[in-house]
């Protein structure tokens, strides 16, 4: 999407707005600390369906006692009509999996364009389950899949059955009844691709929207079907499930390496989704004096992120250091608020003097929190023409220029050490899935996806710099036509020097490399929470915990339910 005039000149403009350097928001070890904000996709989508009052019904509900069946959800938004196809049949224990090489599941869905007949049902029915095993038409936008929580579903049945509420402790440990393990659009499978669904479909035309309603989709449906299924077990002592309950439960999700090269593959739309977080951060950072009732805001703030932090359950020992420095970070935060700060852009300044990262982005993610007025805006621009032209005419020399000045961190790296090429990414034949192979000892490197930008660049350099020593005068042409292996790092290079951010400063190829950064990265735009890595290569969490539930839309929205917290026994008691 085309940037107005006023937010062009906010960012490039001779008054541009103070926006952090490129060398400290695209360092990878911050993006791997990023937190979810306001402009996080699932915040935005569910600002939009309250705002627009979406119709969301049932249309079909064919369960049988047990909660296997068929369910179709009817969505009418102020454009167009849309349904929500579920199918949920048996599986058995030795048959649920959350790797990608599962070929059965609990659950499987589709978003479809229009109204489904029994016909198009019955194709659904032949080919959704199936998933990469099947093929769908361009109706079909999204398609996922989803296991139970083996730690909570049987349990929470079990208790509604008996007329009992599950503890609160036990849904703190594992806050959702269903984990996603992949949800498929943009153009897989024969579905629709993203230039139909952003432009025919245009209550999804924001980034990952449609995949972000299809998450939403199951967490309402995890409530239903448990309920479903307490009901026959037990008609008599049956009693539902209450509302602060409700909306704690979550939507889990496992993510692994498929997220990673998202991230490098499209540096102009990751760079509009920093641009648009860096732009709201520097419209804070403007303001002046500070009111008492905003400093209380953030107090209260900062509380609930300790107690949220403190909820968050993980394994794996290096989350866990993060989230115990997030935990200092934060009661120092507090402490230097109640002494008194000047302004935003101080009270930044010094967290970034005394806070590890997770404390300085969590700050960043808060006081993005406190200005709707200044960020919600920007939530319409987070699209972006991802064409990259290779500009032939431009001097040889300036491209030299550019990489040095633009892509200097690609350039510090020593390649002539072994340790700076111990790794190679390639996509796996069977599942069609991004892996992580090492050098020399697995298979694979003859097929690997160009992901080692910085090492890209560096051979670039190299070859500009010596072809520039025989010809200074020589032009982008000419030395393409020499070396046409590198007309894609070369229009990469060009054309990144038109904006702002975009390329994370990475070397993908290391021996050390941490590919976690990039799935914390994209996720916490996403919006996800509870993060807990299970290993290098992925890592669990929750969407969607503390969302409106369906039957509150049209109700007054109190957009608040940035990082929620366990429902104490007061409020449960109420609702």
């Amino acid at each position: 999407m085309t940037l107005p005039a006023s937010i062009i000149s906010a960012l490039h403009g001779p008054r541009a707005l103070p926006l952090r350097a490129i060398e400290q928001v695209m360092d990878v070890e911050r993006l791997g600390a990023m937190h979810q904000s306001r402009l996080s996709f699932m915040r935005t989508l569910m600002r939009r369906i309250m705002r627009e009052c979406w119709q969301i019904e049932i249309d079909k509900l064919a369960l049988d006692e047990q909660g296997y069946g068929t369910v179709i959800y009817r969505i009418k938004t102020p454009n167009r009509v849309y349904s929500f196809v579920i199918f949920s049949e048996y599986l058995a224990d030795e048959d649920r999996n959350d790797r990608v090489i599962a070929s059965k599941w609990d659950l499987t869905m589709a978003l479809v364009d229009g109204v489904i007949d029994d016909t198009y049902l019955q194709m659904l029915r032949e080919n959704v389950p199936k998933q990469e095993a099947g093929r769908v038409d361009s109706r079909v936008f999204v398609l996922s899949r989803a296991n139970r929580s083996m730690r909570n579903f049987d349990y929470i049945v079990d208790k509604l059955a008996s007329g009992e509420q599950p503890e609160i402790s036990k849904l703190s440990a594992v806050g959702y009844l269903y984990r996603t393990t992949a949800v498929y659009g943009s153009g897989k499978l024969g579905m629709a691709d993203w230039e139909k669904v952003s432009s025919c479909f245009v209550d999804f035309n924001r980034p990952f929207s449609a995949e972000m309603f299809v998450c939403l989709m199951l967490r309402n449906f995890s409530l239903l079907q448990v309920e479903h299924i307490a009901k026959h077990r037990s008609a008599d002592s049956f009693r539902g499930m209450q509302v602060e309950i409700k909306r704690f439960i979550g939507i889990g999700n496992s993510t692994g390496l498929g997220m990673a090269p998202y991230l490098i593959n499209h540096p102009l739309l990751i760079n509009r989704w920093v641009e648009m977080r860096e732009l709201a951060l520097a419209r804070i950072r403007l303001l002046g004096v500070v009111s008492q009732g905003l400093r209380q805001q953030l107090l209260i703030l900062l509380e609930r992120a300790k107690i949220y932090t403190r909820q968050t359950v993980t394994e794996d020992a290096r989350q866990t250091d993060n989230n115990q420095k997030l935990l200092v970070d934060l009661s120092a935060l507090a402490k230097n608020i109640q002494q008194g700060f000047n302004d935003w852009d101080s009270l930044l300044g010094w967290s970034e003097q005394h806070c590890s990262l997770q404390g300085q982005e969590m700050l960043v993610s808060l006081m993005l929190e406190l200005y709707p007025e200044l960020v919600d805006d920007l939530e319409n621009y987070l699209v972006v023409d991802e064409l990259m032209d290779l500009d032939p005419l431009m001097p040889l020399k300036k491209v030299q220029q550019i990489i040095q000045q633009r892509y200097a961190w690609a350039l510090s790296y020593d390649f002539d050490c072994p340790q700076a090429l111990q790794h190679f990414w390639y996509r796996s034949q069977e599942k069609m899935e991004p892996r992580l192979g090492l050098v020399n000892s697995e298979p694979g490197e003859d097929r690997q996806m160009p992901l080692g930008i910085a090492y890209e660049v560096r051979k670039c350099f190299d070859l500009v710099t010596s072809h520039l020593q025989q010809d200074p005068q020589q032009s982008t042409a000419h030395f393409v036509l020499a070396q046409p292996q590198l007309r894609g790092i070369l229009r990469r290079v060009q054309s990144m020097n038109k904006s702002m951010y975009g390329d994370i400063q990475v070397n993908l190829l290391d021996e050390n490399v941490l590919p976690m950064h990039l799935l914390r990265c994209k996720l916490a735009f996403f919006g996800v929470g509870k993060f807990d890595p299970k290993s290098k290569l992925w890592v669990r969490n929750t969407m969607f915990q503390g969302a409106p539930l369906l039957e509150e839309i049209g109700q007054p929205f109190n957009d608040d339910w940035f990082m929620p917290l366990a429902p104490s026994s007061s409020q449960v008691a109420e609702s």
